[in-house]
């Protein structure tokens, strides 16, 4: 299972992926896998993370204090200083899949969106829930390259949300 992030949408993703919480272990790089950090997609296709630079500072806990442990084991502690953290524009440029938080349900039907971002901006999302049993029954048949090029052609044209981005 391991760690993962949090992915909220105020852009509407479609109902069952708008304001609500969803995972994710596609945005971290270097196979993390997700660090639990907080991802928020704004209406307008925006992807931004929090900054929480400056929020707290080391202090040492001298051996005066009855904190302190003899042992020189963690002998310091966290210090807020009052400044609070920030939400920045996060620019990935990369496809990133993610899924409901809360699911009741076998897995294999567990609601799933492949989103496409280039420089933190949403360019365009697919549906994938259903797409390895899609998939494994559109191996079987078989198309001609010109139909691939054509159903890639309308692909762009039908779903991007910034035509000519792509």
């Amino acid at each position: 299972m391991g760690m993962f992030d949090y992915f909220r949408s105020s852009y509407d993703l479609g109902e069952q992926f708008t304001n609500v919480v969803c995972q994710t272990k596609d945005i971290e790089e270097f196979g993390i896998g997700g660090t639990m950090t907080d991802y928020w997609l704004d209406p307008a296709g925006k992807l931004w993370c929090p900054h929480y630079r400056d929020t707290h500072t080391f202090g040492e806990i001298l051996e005066d204090d009855e904190r302190y442990d003899k042992r020189g084991f963690l002998n310091f502690e966290w210090i807020p200083t009052g400044v609070h953290g920030k939400y920045q524009p996060h620019l990935l440029s990369k496809y990133i899949e993610i899924y409901l938080a809360t699911w009741k349900g076998p897995w294999e039907e567990w609601p799933r969106l492949r989103l496409h971002f280039k420089y933190g901006i949403l360019q365009d999302y697919e549906n994938i829930t259903n797409a390895k049993a899609i998939q494994e029954n559109s191996s079987t048949e078989s198309r001609n390259g010109s139909e691939l090029e054509q159903t890639d052609e309308l692909y762009d044209k039908k779903t991007s949300l910034y035509p000519g981005v792509l």
